[in-house]
């Protein structure tokens, strides 16, 4: 199975004291780097879904797909099921460009739970976690007419349309977003005591 991996980066959006949160530092290096470390290793490709000006990410040779913003992180997921039909895969798993702890084992475990060839999300501390999912590209027609009917792009409400099933992952943290200067703090902390 050829899976590829697309980074939720967003855009105006998603920023954290005035930076743009893929760049936010974490522990001397930037959260997109911590998720592309965790991230590349388990997928053939990756490319970043972002709005606004694309030359921004241009030091990390990926390929950079657009979303519209008012169309939420569905309109990344529409490019990059596309991009991944292009080329051949099967699917493209999507993480969040601040959850940085996302797990080593996160696409192997969500292919086994799409075992019938559904959309897969995790699942940790009873929460869905619907920006770390697996996208078939089997879904690009009923996404792009999802998206078209005008109806708020909600992730969940087009997973549970489709019969999306949970890949349950233990409690440890690993999907925990950064949003807050003290999230940062505190992910500062568990890395530095991981050392």
């Amino acid at each position: 199975m050829r899976i590829f991996g697309v980074v939720l980066a967003g855009g105006k959006g998603r920023r954290m004291g005035g930076v743009d949160k893929a760049f936010v530092p974490l522990a001397g290096r930037s959260l997109i780097l911590h998720v592309l470390d965790r991230f590349e290793p388990q997928v053939e490709r990756v490319a970043i879904s972002a709005n606004g000006d694309a030359t921004r990410f241009a030091a990390f040779g990926l390929r950079v797909l657009p979303d519209e913003e008012a169309l939420g992180p569905l309109a990344g997921i529409l490019a990059a099921v596309a991009w991944a039909a292009e080329h051949g895969a099967d699917a493209v798993v999507s993480v969040a460009v601040d959850g940085p702890f996302l797990p080593p084992d996160l696409v192997p475990r969500l292919c086994l739970a799409s075992d019938h060839g559904e959309i897969a999300f995790a699942q940790s501390k009873g929460k869905a976690q619907p920006t770390f999912a697996l996208w078939p590209v089997s879904m690009l027609a009923p996404l792009a007419a999802f998206l078209a009917s005008g109806v708020k792009p909600k992730m969940m409400d087009f997973m549970t349309q489709v019969g999306a099933v949970a890949a349950a992952f233990p409690d440890d943290g690993a999907f925990d977003n950064l949003n807050t200067p003290e999230d940062l703090c505190a992910a500062e902390a568990l890395i530095r005591g991981a050392r």
